[in-house]
């Protein structure tokens, strides 16, 4: 910020001189700035070569016209005034082409693009031509080495500053640094400078520290607050008769006095910078904690958190962490949940997952099938069971080695058939809740289920096969009875007499089985077969058993 004891950019201007004294460029007789361009006219009879060489020293070139916002500036600027102005329009190779855009004409800045044209009637014509523009409009071709009424210079820049606010009893000049002068401005161009007269103050169109264009003057702090707010970016007020600038919301005034800036601006805060009074305080995303430097944040282990947050396993990662499960689970809305492998299993009752598979299971009063272990049989591990009826068939099951009987309360029953009561077994028998086993006597050993076979001696030793091994027990002799004239009479009438009870008590026996298997069961009837037990197919039939 300047302050002048007299309008002497001004005066410097009218003489040509700029504030460093150097020779400016002719001032355009008129001159308008939008955001990024500034058109200006210039009367003054060139060639088009002179007229494209002052443009140059200005810092730009002759105008290009590509569109109808660049036609609406030629219109401001020409004022209704006649003449013949250069555009930046040359045609570099021998004849036109009307069949063109731009009938083979390019631009001073090398290209052919453009949305717009506006040529006046023209044949095709050969030779160094260049274009003009006139008081309508329109495009005309001319000579390039004819002068020109005048010519069109167009500046770019990156940016500009907006004009000034109005004050009363403020009038504000403007001078651009291509030359242009004016209190008309709409936009200025970088290195602009505006002068208030009444306040002996130069102003310059500047960037600041953050790179942004905006007016400002030498000397750091305000200027009066009546003129757009002092420059101050927020607060400008009087102390002491002089303008001061302040901030607003824990922010702070920048070195240059007018600019505000918050206290976490450049804080070395690695995550989040949060504001307490005119200072700072770093902060951490969830997941991380503050280094011992008060700036940095560093990784924080989820998984050693109390309660742990995971329900079977806990991988921790950078600023977070993630649940898994153990083998056999699966996540299934954030819970470990067993895979189960039952949905597809073939088991024909229940089911039971197990790690790494299923096992198939069974009803009570059934077991797995040893062959098939999907299937379930009829199962019972004592001499009598409950038997498995169907109320809607009126049929009973019982499991194989059993036989259907009632009992004495009048409930179906399944009752154990001693096979051992049938002689499957050759020597000795053991029955089993629906099966039987078979041992053999000393000195023989299992051909088969039911059969035994001899043992051969060698060198005078014995050998024991079965459940039945050497031990105080009586010797067993052969099935084959010894000679008739070795025995004592009396014995030959113990023998009869033992015969003869056995004979009894089987045919008892066997008069109690076949009562209690062909008598009238409820309301159905089982078959009776001459095979034997074990080998017995039970299956309801509709009248009476055979005698």
């Amino acid at each position: 910020m300047r302050r002048l004891p007299l309008p002497l950019p001004l005066l410097l201007a009218g003489l040509g001189l700029g504030l460093g004294g150097e020779p400016e460029p002719a001032a355009p007789s008129g001159a308008q700035c939008l955001e990024h361009d500034c058109f200006g006219i210039f009367w003054a009879a060139r060639p088009f070569a002179e007229a494209s060489e002052a443009c140059q020293r200005g810092g730009g070139h002759l105008m290009t016209v590509r569109s109808t916002v660049a036609e609406d500036a030629i219109a401001l600027l020409l004022q209704n005034r006649s003449g013949l102005l250069w555009l930046g329009l040359r045609l570099p190779l021998a004849c036109t082409d009307p069949a063109q855009r731009l009938r083979g004409f390019q631009w001073v800045t090398g290209d052919r693009r453009t949305d717009y044209s506006n040529w006046a009637p023209s044949g095709r014509r050969c030779g160094e031509r260049c274009v003009t523009v006139s008081r309508e409009l329109r495009w005309e071709e001319r000579r390039c080495e004819a002068p020109a009424d005048g010519f069109l210079c167009e500046y770019n820049f990156g940016g500009s500053c907006p004009r000034l606010p109005a004050a009363e009893g403020l009038p504000v000049t403007y001078a651009t640094p291509f030359g242009a002068r004016g209190g008309d401005f709409l936009a200025l161009p970088p290195r602009s400078a505006a002068v208030i007269p009444a306040m002996e103050l130069e102003l310059r169109c500047e960037e600041d520290e953050s790179g942004v264009l905006s007016w400002g003057g030498a000397a750091p702090g305000a200027w009066p607050c009546r003129l757009a707010n002092g420059g101050c970016e927020e607060a400008c007020g009087e102390e002491g008769g002089q303008p001061r600038c302040s901030c607003l919301d824990g922010k702070v005034l920048g070195p240059d006095g007018r600019s505000c800036s918050s206290p976490c601006a450049g804080a070395p805060c690695q995550h989040h910078c949060v504001i307490t009074g005119s200072t700072f305080l770093c902060m951490c995303d969830s997941g991380y904690r503050l280094a011992a430097d008060g700036s940095s944040c560093e990784d924080e282990d989820d998984c050693a958190m109390v309660p742990k947050p995971c329900e079977q396993v806990c991988i921790n990662t950078e600023g977070s962490f993630e649940c898994r499960c153990h083998q056999g689970y699966e996540m299934v809305d954030g819970h470990c949940r067993r895979i189960s492998h039952c949905d597809r299993a073939p088991c024909e009752q229940q089911c039971e997952d197990v790690p790494d598979g299923y096992r198939c299971r069974c009803f009570p009063g059934y077991a797995v099938h040893p062959e098939a272990p999907a299937r379930c049989v009829l199962y019972c591990n004592r001499s009598q069971c409950p038997a498995e009826c169907d109320m809607h068939t009126q049929s009973c099951e019982c499991p194989e080695g059993f036989v259907l009987d009632d009992d004495a309360n009048g409930r179906w029953v399944c009752v154990d058939v001693d096979e051992c009561n049938m002689n499957y077994c050759e020597h000795n028998c053991t029955n089993l809740p629906g099966s039987y086993k078979c041992h053999c006597y000393a000195g023989y050993q299992q051909l088969d289920q039911n059969s035994c076979i001899k043992i051969p001696e060698e060198d005078g030793e014995v050998t024991y096969s079965g459940d039945f091994g050497p031990g105080p027990q009586t010797p067993i002799p052969s099935r084959t009875p010894p000679k008739v004239e070795h025995l004592h009479p009396g014995a030959l009438v113990g023998i009869a007499v033992g015969v003869l009870s056995a004979a009894l008590a089987l045919l008892a026996l066997g008069y109690h089985l076949v009562k209690k298997r062909c008598g009238p069961p409820a309301t159905m009837d089982y078959k009776c077969s001459g095979a034997h037990e074990k080998e017995m197919g039970l299956q309801p039939v509709a009248s009476g058993c055979a005698t």
